[in-house]
């Protein structure tokens, strides 16, 4: 609880949650946008998942290096001012009649670059705003209300949609994006100057952090590992809606019901990353978030109406625990142990390799359910993603209770918070 004390985490934790919110929102709207407004196809909604992920692996090195010169705080602020001028131009050419699917394919690529940027300064700023010791619980606080939001958002996007129309529910971002900037604006901590040393050329600096990252054996198997799962991840969630309605045999709203009760295994992860990680170890949690959880994706295929719904509410929730409770694990090890001029190109080279598997596993869930049926196809991608957790038995966290200390010089520490500075928190 010493972090609610914290004024300046407050008010960054307060931001990320209304950015968390608001992204859930438009998650779901914009799909509903085109297909509501404009009567998109299938394919054209497609286009605009894959424009949303494209930026990292478009723009992802590079913004690291970028980061790494520059100071976080006007970085994040710049980005949620012109994520906000992107968004609210949907809902304002809706209102004019010149809303057109270009429109919508360019706001959503243009608001996947700006998120890479503040993503990354997000990443590299939070060490500079809490004390080392304070990192798993600023981490899990983040992620937790992260997870709620998943949770919350989609049922208030199809509210507000059915109310005043999906174009229009996209204020709710933008002012969550504006009000991102003011909770930012509005930390009275000083970000502490970074010592870059003499700036070397821009390749060179996005090799420094790539050469980083693939020799170090914490950090490559920790990519290597994100990038197996997320592949089964994002495939078996793919097809998972289509599995429910036609192979289960279930309606739009008990498949609504069913993911959103899923949804809370992260709430669940979030919770008990830290307890987890002090009582078992860094390294251990790490283990059983990925070895005890991924296995549970098994149960999905099992499911069939009546009592055996619950199997696949049951994999939901344990699986999201594990990953949550694992990225929670994950990002604060991080944060500690890069060094700090360093951390901005850590974290995109990382988040590129993970991130740059989602299209991959989404066409291979639709693909497999093509080929073979859904059951089938169910299996095979639920059958990679119990395995995946093998790939960190590739590694050195076999071997170590705890994750490793600090390889390098580290941001300073912030001073524990006092009676003048209690302090707020928010992020995007």
């Amino acid at each position: 609880m010493s972090l609610l004390r914290h004024r300046d985490f407050r008010l960054f934790w307060i931001g990320q949650a209304g950015s968390s919110f608001g992204a859930s929102v438009t998650s779901v709207a914009l799909p509903l946008v085109a297909v509501a407004t404009l009567g998109a196809n299938t394919f054209q909604v497609a286009l605009l998942t894959a424009a949303t992920w494209l930026p990292w692996l478009l723009v992802g090195l590079p913004a690291g290096a970028w980061v790494d010169r520059l100071p976080c705080r006007p970085v994040m602020v710049t980005c949620d001012l012109v994520a906000a001028l992107l968004f609210v131009s949907v809902p304002v050419a809706g209102w004019l009649g010149v809303l057109t699917i270009g429109q919508l394919l360019a706001v959503a690529l243009a608001g996947g670059t700006v998120s890479v940027f503040f993503k990354t300064a997000y990443q590299v700023y939070l060490p500079t705003l809490l004390a080392r010791a304070d990192l798993p619980e600023g981490n899990a606080k983040l992620q937790g209300t992260e997870a709620v939001s998943q949770v919350a958002g989609p049922g208030a996007a199809g509210l507000l949609a059915s109310l005043v129309g999906a174009a229009t529910a996209l204020l709710v971002d933008v002012l969550t994006f504006v009000g991102s900037a003011v909770c930012l604006l509005s930390i009275r901590r000083p970000e502490p100057r970074r010592d870059t040393g003499p700036a070397p050329g821009f390749g060179r600096q996005i090799a420094e952090g790539v050469r980083f990252t693939a020799r170090d054996p914490y950090l490559r198997v920790l990519t290597v590992w994100g990038a197996v799962s997320n592949v089964g991840l994002v495939g078996y969630q793919a097809i998972l809606v289509v599995f429910l309605v036609r192979e289960v045999g279930l309606g739009p709203g008990t498949v609504g019901g069913l993911v959103a009760l899923m949804s809370l295994g992260g709430v669940i992860g979030a919770a008990v990353a830290t307890r987890l990680s002090r009582r078992l170890g860094s390294a251990r949690a790490l283990l059983l978030c990925a070895l005890g959880a991924e296995p549970f994706a098994l149960l999905i295929p099992m499911t069939a109406p009546g009592a055996r719904l619950g199997l696949v509410v049951v994999a939901g929730v344990v699986i999201g625990a594990g990953v949550v409770a694992g990225n929670v694990i994950k990002s604060g090890f991080r944060q500690a142990y890069v060094p700090h001029r360093l951390l901005g190109r850590v974290v995109v080279t990382m988040q590129a390799v993970n991130y740059g598997t989602i299209p991959l596993g989404a066409v291979l869930g639709g693909a497999l359910g093509t080929a073979f049926g859904l059951r089938p196809a169910m299996w095979l991608i639920t059958g990679s993603l119990a395995l995946s957790g093998l790939v960190l038995l590739t590694g050195p966290l076999r071997r170590h209770r705890n994750l490793p200390e600090p390889s390098g010089t580290q941001v300073p520490a912030p001073a524990c918070p006092g009676p003048r500075d209690l302090v707020s928190a928010a992020g995007r």
